[in-house]
């Protein structure tokens, strides 16, 4: 795999060099003037960020924006509702919807020419608590009429402003949960209902999706599914199965949420090529690469280094394989990220709390830069569909 130049520099000098980099760098924004990783990027490429748009983007004045709001809007040129449109959120009751936060969302990346990737409409976490008591005694019929109420309904209201949706998300266990790799027929709510015939079901929420909005990309996508292993294996061969039967299936997509505790999968880019080579479009949805701090809540300056290698080379996968069609990073500082409530982990993102950049930040600037001198497309316009 090939790295960018921020990881070629990063080797001419100390790790301590890096360290004091991130920790005096300049706050994010500071100068307007400053290149952008939206600026930066090649065309046919969206670089994203998740927001809260329930926590975040309520009071949002595009007249007035805060210093978050700015650099969302500045760097960014694609935003994923981190929590709005899962079912909890959305979808509070048997009837009704709270498109509050995702209507935030939509309105702040429509003021800010950004897009929108959707996130996510079969899931088998989050799930309001009226979808769990239900399920309980659904027949497939039944769980099959409340999933296809749900999608037409909220793929139907943002028809046109999404350009990707995460139609099925992590819909298939990992080799060290019970059972090994198969479909998550326990744990999901509508797969448990339809556990005769999972496969069908998955395709018709792809098939409503399609129906309710024809332009959306539609993707799978998973945690674990950023190399070539079992889960991922399973993925494929699903893939090839809805494609077969004539399923409106569009991409894949891998989280790439990492931890320095393990290594980095070189085989990203073999993984990406494989599922274009099935005429579809691969995705980094989710992006962060999180890691165990010292006492008082620090990392090492070697840690610093690595995060920013391990940022470079799923982007570099992606910018290699013409079919990745967006970047997503899970937050972009800490203050908003998902990980210390979850892992006794953290510095997962590409800023700190207070905005400053870290080599994370600049590795993935370089590497977009070295992509697409003059922001041309990594390839003739139509050839990475």
């Amino acid at each position: 795999m090939s790295y960018s130049r921020t990881v070629i520099r990063a080797a001419a000098v100390s790790a301590a060099a890096v360290a004091a980099a991130a920790l005096t760098g300049a706050t994010a924004g500071a100068d307007p003037h400053e290149p952008t990783l939206r600026g930066e990027a090649p065309i046919d490429l969206r670089i994203g960020s998740a927001v809260w748009g329930q926590s975040e983007l309520l009071d949002y004045d595009h007249a007035n924006p805060d210093e978050f709001e700015a650099i969302l809007g500045g760097e960014f040129d694609s935003v994923t509702p981190e929590n709005d449109m899962k079912w909890a959120e959305i979808h509070p009751e048997p009837d009704v919807y709270d498109f509050s936060g995702a209507d935030a969302v939509v309105a702040f990346a429509k003021a800010n020419r950004q897009e929108v990737r959707g996130h996510t409409l079969l899931w088998h976490s989050q799930n309001s608590a009226w979808v769990t008591e239900a399920s309980a005694t659904w027949t497939c019929d039944e769980a099959r009429d409340v999933l296809e109420d749900h999608i037409r309904t909220v793929v139907g209201r943002y028809a046109g402003d999404i350009y990707e949706w995460d139609v099925a998300n992590e819909i298939f266990q990992d080799t060290w949960d019970a059972g090994g790799v198969k479909l998550r027929t326990e744990a999901n709510p509508f797969l448990k209902a339809c556990s005769e015939d999972p496969v069908a079901l998955i395709g018709d929420a792809f098939r409503w999706a399609h129906e309710a909005d024809p332009e959306a990309a539609l993707f799978l996508n998973d945690y674990n599914a950023e190399g070539v292993n079992e889960k991922t294996d399973a993925y494929y061969a699903l893939a090839q199965e809805l494609l077969a039967d004539g399923v409106p299936l569009h991409g894949f997509g891998a989280q790439g949420h990492l931890s320095l505790m393990y290594g980095f999968d070189e085989s990203m880019q073999e993984n990406f090529e494989r599922f274009a080579d099935l005429g579809l479009q691969v995705a980094v949805t989710e992006a962060d690469v999180r890691m165990p701090l010292d006492e008082n809540g620090e990392p090492t300056a070697e840690q610093i280094a690595l995060q920013a290698e391990r940022y470079d080379g799923m982007l570099q996968a992606c910018l290699n394989v013409p079919a990745c069609s967006s970047f997503t990073v899970w937050g972009f500082d800490d203050g908003h990220s998902w990980v210390p409530g979850v892992f006794d982990e953290g510095y997962a993102t590409i800023m700190t709390e207070e905005f400053e950049k870290k080599p994370a930040y600049f590795a993935l600037l370089d590497g977009l830069t070295d992509a697409t001198p003059g922001r041309s497309p990594r390839t003739p316009p139509g050839l990475n569909k």
